[in-house]
């Protein structure tokens, strides 16, 4: 698992002060506000300091350290920001979209294999999971009566299908 996690892209500045839009890859703004310090590789190599967040509809607008215009805001646009893991604990029960993505999906009773997690993708009501295999694509949504068991160490996630989930016809 990585150590470091996706949490957004900047994807505008805000204002003339240096604030930036922050496309949100976690769950919502509140999340983002449990860190102190952001980095701008997945190996945490530059880190920079959090100052502010706050929610703005489906974003969040951020102040990071030694951003204070536009000019300078405008230079982080497209940048992905990451977070240290060990900030973060996680929930019981939770899991991080990067750990699920690359499992492979298998029957819970038989072993066969369905493919590989490609995405996580959420349309409203629930994560659905996206599992390639070859040329083929299913969509699995991630609920406790079809998901029984994500093991993200080992690389696999365990599927009690229901009937035409990933039927030929």
């Amino acid at each position: 698992m990585k150590k470091y996690l996706e949490v957004g892209k900047i994807v505008n500045t805000h204002g003339i002060r240096g604030e930036l839009k922050l496309q949100l890859w976690c769950d919502d703004a509140e999340y983002l506000k449990r860190f102190k310090t952001l980095y701008f590789d997945e190996n945490g190599n530059k880190s920079i300091r959090l100052l502010s967040v706050r929610p703005h509809k489906n974003a969040a607008i951020i102040k990071l350290e030694g951003v204070d215009n536009m000019d300078s805001a405008e230079q982080l646009k497209n940048s992905i920001l990451f977070a240290d893991r060990d900030d973060a604990p996680q929930e019981e029960g939770t899991h991080y979209i990067q750990d699920i993505i690359g499992c492979e999906a298998v029957d819970a009773e038989t072993g066969e294999s369905y493919g590989r997690v490609s995405d996580v993708l959420n349309y409203g009501a629930s994560d659905i999971l996206e599992i390639k295999s070859g040329k083929k694509t299913n969509l699995v949504p991630l609920v406790d009566d079809i998901v029984c068991e994500i093991d993200e160490i080992g690389g696999v996630i365990k599927i009690k299908p229901i009937k035409g989930l990933f039927d030929e016809n």
